[in-house]
């Protein structure tokens, strides 16, 4: 019998990936876009997986020349991992250029506010979200007979509580480590490094100076918030609405305690009084 260890294992994983979601396929044009941004930030996007999100051009014609792309990415230091969305061409030629493919669309937490119009983000900006069942009927009259001296109590309202789990981390997080609290909300008690990143599917709370990336609600959830003792952020992110402070963090909330949380598709960086 062969004793020897397996020499590898196939595992499934839910990892947050970065997002670059293509408005025109003007190679020329979206080269030149991109080029603009890697010299503002050039270490931003080193070795980090980027999907290409394709929903915005999907009724585009010609198709993107994804090799092109992809040689122009990798030569700046970009890792091109897959695309989602788009047509079944553009899929198909993203395939034939080694690109993987990505769900099309995420559904997104259900606790966020849906009845604030606000929340509702332009589809070249995020995926299409599935419909939700609806929730009025063909109702049926039924007459009901009630006594006029016993009062009916008022109905109740039960509201449902989401508890989220919290991944607590009290040790500094050093500069190229990631942290990442699936599914939960991530409190850090101590300092993170610049280079570092913070990822939680939830909100995050850093009771120390953060000078890091900070990505809130990973897959979806638009109603995450951050929170920070310090604001001296490389990145902040929500729900893949992101900012890259390249002109620096603005200086009403600079080393400051801040929150930060989406109004629509905007960022909002609002100081903590105190």
């Amino acid at each position: 019998m062969n004793s020897e260890a397996p020499a590898f294992k196939i595992k499934t994983a839910n990892l947050p990936v970065l997002q670059l979601h293509i408005i025109t396929p003007d190679l020329p044009l979206l080269k030149k876009a991109l080029a603009l941004r890697l010299n503002q930030t050039p270490d931003f996007f080193a070795s980090t997986p980027i999907v290409l999100e394709l929903s915005a051009i999907a009724e585009s014609d010609p198709s993107l020349d994804f090799s092109a792309l992809v040689a122009f990415m990798r030569k700046h230091g970009m890792c091109a991992a897959g695309v989602s969305g788009g047509s079944e061409k553009q899929r198909a030629a993203a395939v034939q250029s080694g690109l993987g493919l990505f769900p099309a669309a995420f559904v997104r937490n259900p606790s966020k506010r849906e009845t604030d119009p606000s929340l509702a983000a332009p589809a070249a900006l995020l995926h299409a979200q599935p419909e939700l069942p609806g929730i009025a009927a063909e109702i049926t009259p039924e007459v009901i007979s009630v006594q006029p001296e016993t009062p009916k109590e008022s109905p109740r309202t039960t509201v449902q509580t989401v508890i989220r789990p919290t991944l607590v981390i009290d040790k500094p997080v050093r500069t190229g480590q990631s942290i990442y609290a699936e599914g939960a909300d991530l409190v850090l008690l101590a300092i993170a490094n610049a280079g570092s990143e913070l990822i939680a599917d939830g909100d995050i709370h850093v009771y120390a100076p953060l000078r890091g990336k900070a990505i809130a609600g990973a897959h979806g959830n638009a109603a995450a918030r951050i929170f920070v003792h310090k604001l001296e952020a490389e990145l902040l992110s929500i729900a893949g609405c992101f900012k890259v402070f390249e002109d620096g963090i603005p200086e009403e909330v600079r080393g400051k305690a801040a929150q930060i949380h989406l109004e629509g598709t905007r960022l909002v960086i609002e100081a903590l009084p105190g």
